[in-house]
């Protein structure tokens, strides 16, 4: 009789049988970023075993070639497990522990006389509490070192390059929504990039406080039955392997009955999706119109045109990335109140955090390179801000310091109720045109130079791509 295919075949046991007989809620399985760093805990973990003579060394090689086999990508059928189970996450650590058994079990010697246990050889010097927690964080890490905080230095890069090349436009700045001093398009993008820059920063520290891990408290934090040594060694073949940090941490106590690690990091990462908000919400004010908006911007075509209206594209890249925020804000809050999962020794609420925490990451990675490539990239600034700050009453703001503050409310007040411009106004009320030429130059008024720091006149004029419309 045929042998059934690798499909097919089951490599799994009774834990995990039980495991998706009681816990068919959702048809989700865990993330495979969490799985392959499971398996990658393992290979470490088996390692270290057999270093403490802890474990035979041919069983253990046999569970590292195994555990390479899922890092790999190889057996994602075998993992079946819904989020929605145990707490401690304790399913899917034994659903590992008996796949890996078994993988590693073919690979013994030919007539060895034992099989690869799932307790006593996968996961010896082990517990789901300790395990669990640490794959969680060291999988968030790993995710935000590798797809998260490029993709935001991507996005930087974005802006700042739009800060060179919409320096010579010159307009109207916006506080409370109602016309400001003067300011150049490209100060504004600068903010942007550097509102992204410390988001880069936090995201960082967020990465930092995930690789202190739970590894060698084991059921309750005492470390029962793990070597003194097994949680070190582990973490440092952790570190070479993932070129990252990865180190135990110095409360066991602590690090397995809170999420406090977890909730902080998102916190971080929450706080440089609000960033990205920030931005998207800008730029989409800003490219408002054409004709019945701001329109200083003009964002790239989709190409989603309105299913009514003809000739109406809406900011769909920006829109994407406002739901992005609010799906990151909402794990945020899933996480937070994970926290209250956390009973005594242990919290009990770690794989849904776990699916939050690697959900952002992937999310916001996606959609900063999404405004990076398809957004920002290929913004163009139009004449409606310049046009704009001529017409603007607030240049009043630079006659004040000679005329005082009452003085410049009038003429601002006749600007406004005459339709005139200020400079109209400010002559009738004895400035002269020469005077008013300096006093209102719009590129002083932004207390900048012509040229942002570090650029040649060459950058600049070869990158502006200033659209007149209207």
């Amino acid at each position: 009789m045929p042998e059934p295919s690798e499909e097919r075949r089951r490599l799994w046991g009774a834990s995990t049988d039980r495991a998706v007989a009681n816990f068919a809620i959702s048809g989700q399985p865990m993330p495979r970023a969490f799985l392959r760093t499971l398996a990658l805990v393992k290979q470490a973990a088996a390692e270290t075993n057999a270093e403490l003579g802890l474990l035979d060394p041919s069983v253990a090689s046999a569970i590292t070639a195994a555990a390479q086999e899922v890092i790999d990508g190889r057996h994602w059928h075998q993992f079946p497990v819904d989020v929605y189970q145990t707490g401690s996450g304790t399913s899917t650590n034994m659903n590992c522990n008996e796949v890996l058994a078994n993988l590693a079990t073919t690979r013994l010697p030919t007539g060895s006389a034992r099989a690869v246990h799932p307790n006593d050889d996968v996961n010896r010097c082990q517990s789901s509490n300790d395990v669990i927690p640490t794959t969680m964080q060291l999988s968030a890490a790993i995710a935000v070192g590798a797809t998260l905080l490029p993709a935001l230095e991507r996005l930087r890069h974005a802006l700042e390059v739009k800060a060179r090349e919409f320096w010579p436009v010159v307009k109207v700045a916006r506080t409370h929504l109602q016309d400001a001093a003067p300011i150049r398009l490209g100060q504004e993008f600068h903010g942007y990039a550097g509102q992204v820059e410390e988001s880069c920063r936090r995201v960082g520290t967020a990465m930092t406080e995930l690789l202190s891990v739970p590894l060698g408290g084991t059921a309750a934090g005492t470390g029962i039955n793990a070597h003194p040594e097994f949680a070190a060694r582990t973490c440092a073949r952790l570190s070479t392997r993932t070129g990252l940090e990865v180190r135990e941490t110095r409360n066991h106590f602590h690090a397995q009955a809170t999420l406090d690690v977890v909730i902080t990091a998102h916190g971080l990462i929450k706080a440089a999706a609000l960033a990205v908000w920030k931005v998207a919400s800008d730029i989409r004010l800003l490219a408002t119109g054409p004709r019945a908006g701001l329109g200083e911007l003009i964002v790239p075509d989709a190409g989603v045109t309105s299913s009514i209206m003809p000739g109406k594209s809406p900011p769909a890249v920006l829109e994407s990335a406002h739901m992005v925020v609010a799906r990151v804000v909402g794990n945020d809050a899933t996480i937070g109140f994970a926290q209250t999962g956390s009973h005594l020794e242990l919290n009990l609420m770690m794989p849904v955090a776990t699916v939050s925490m690697l959900e952002s990451i992937e999310l916001l990675a996606a959609t900063a390179d999404n405004l990076a490539t398809r957004c920002v990239a290929g913004t163009t600034a139009t004449g409606r801000g310049p046009d704009n700050l001529r017409r603007s009453v607030m240049l009043v703001t630079a006659l004040s310091p000679l005329v005082g503050y009452d003085e410049a409310a009038r003429i601002a007040q006749e600007a406004f109720e005459t339709d005139r411009t200020v400079h109209e106004v400010a002559v009738e009320h004895g400035f002269t045109a020469e005077q008013l030429a300096t006093l209102l130059d719009p590129g002083t008024l932004t207390g900048a130079p012509d040229l942002p720091p570090g650029t040649n006149i060459t950058e600049i004029t070869e990158g502006t791509d200033v659209t007149e419309r209207d």
